[in-house]
């Protein structure tokens, strides 16, 4: 990874746990630490150990680490020079000393989370050490204007498989890197589906509980959301927003919720640890995530708390922005709306609030496609399988002294 742990990214841990729980060994590697001093509970299940990649201030260091290298590792460099010199010099340094860490260990496989600077170094000690690789798409790694495609294609050509979160997601890719496109697999975004207890869609009396989770930036849309709860609020529709996160947009969110005299009825309580967005969800009656497509091309891929809403049987209303209507399927697990159309989030809220929707059906299918397609322990497998496969072939084609 490329930070860890990191507080936003409950998913990676979900995935470590599963592949533990499945008989994996496993050694986590990130390019530095975190700098937050939250952190999840479940965290501390993690039975992997964590090292730090070394991480140079200067380019000269990288003839350092050259230097100081394993003498095996002197053929895997000759053979990985150019891609070395191309990359920068601290992800060079780091995949060096991946690899070395690598083979000490005698790990099998290198998977690295995000199409960043985690999967050029895997990518770079694979070459070094004939070790085969794979990496997780997500969502900002694709759609953000920063995105190289060409060292995203480079990504993909030298992976053993790709996994992506979504299909939409898989056909994106499948665009980026045609001639790869068998490589690209779909392993959806997954939750520990045990530890969301369901419950029966019940209104309580008084208001509505709506709850919206999620880092307070712009794809997450949650401005609309405001908008379109100010407008309810002036039809007369009885609802209360707890908006829980953090993010570079929390104060301009805070001062619209005062600029539309919101105070009252909009709760901010900042970023939650997981156990408390549980306890959220399960006293909620509507969760809402107003996903849009940013300014510079951000979207969500496929939001981990969406999966745990429909999981706790919250029912959800959500956008058409990429893999979203896969597990929001209109009219059958949720309630979706353009990206961006405040008119139409308060209409479909209003419905919920004056009971003109079957959440109880949509809450039941909804975790029945929270089991079927997003546990965990399936996640788990295809990335066995996948790994398995990886190792397969390169036993077969690799020479002894570099799979020993």
């Amino acid at each position: 990874m490329k930070v860890y742990p990191r507080f936003s990214e409950t998913f990676i841990v979900t995935e470590l746990l599963a592949r533990e729980a499945a008989g994996e060994t496993l050694t986590v590697f990130a390019l530095r630490p975190s700098q937050d001093a939250r952190f999840h509970p479940e965290l501390a299940r993690v039975a992997a150990p964590v090292s730090y990649l070394p991480r140079p201030t200067k380019p000269s260091l990288l003839w350092a680490a050259l230097r100081e290298a394993e003498p095996w590792v002197g053929e895997g460099i000759a053979r990985a020079l150019p891609d070395l010199l191309a990359a920068e010099a601290d992800e060079a340094v780091a995949a060096i000393a991946l690899a070395q860490r690598a083979r000490q260990e005698r790990l099998t496989h290198l998977h690295a989370h995000f199409a960043t600077s985690a999967a050029v170094v895997a990518r770079l000690a694979s070459i070094i050490t004939g070790i085969p690789y794979s990496f997780t798409a997500h969502a900002k790694d694709l759609f953000h204007e920063s995105v190289d495609p060409v060292r995203l294609r480079s990504l993909v050509a030298d992976a053993s498989y790709v996994a992506t979160v979504s299909a939409f997601n898989v056909s994106y890719l499948r665009v980026i890197a045609p001639v790869h496109a068998e490589k690209i697999r779909l392993v959806p975004n997954a939750i520990e589906v045990d530890r969301f207890a369901y419950r029966r869609p019940e209104r309580a009396a008084g208001p509505l509980r709506v709850t919206a989770v999620g880092r307070l930036v712009e794809k997450k849309g949650f401005r609309v959301l405001l908008d379109a709860f100010a407008e309810l609020r002036r039809e007369g529709i009885e609802a209360e927003l707890t908006l829980a996160g953090d993010g570079e947009l929390a104060g301009e969110l805070r001062d619209r919720v005062s600029a539309l005299g919101l105070e009252r009825v909009v709760r901010m309580p900042g970023p939650l640890p997981q156990s408390d967005v549980t306890n959220l969800l399960r006293d909620s009656d509507l969760f809402v995530a107003p996903c849009i497509i940013g300014a510079d091309g951000n979207a969500d891929g496929l939001p981990t708390v969406l999966l745990e809403a429909m999981a706790t049987g919250v029912p959800c209303i959500s956008t058409r922005v990429t893999g979203i209507p896969e597990v929001v399927i209109d009219g059958e697990t949720g309630q979706l709306c353009p990206p961006g159309d405040s008119a139409a989030l308060r209409a479909a809220i209003r419905r919920v609030a004056t009971g003109d929707v079957d959440t109880v059906a949509l809450a039941e299918a909804a975790r029945a496609l929270v089991e079927a397609r997003h546990d965990a322990r399936h996640q788990a497998a295809a990335h066995a399988r996948f790994t398995d496969e990886a190792r397969s072939a390169a036993d077969r084609t690799a020479p002894r002294e570099l799979v020993a």
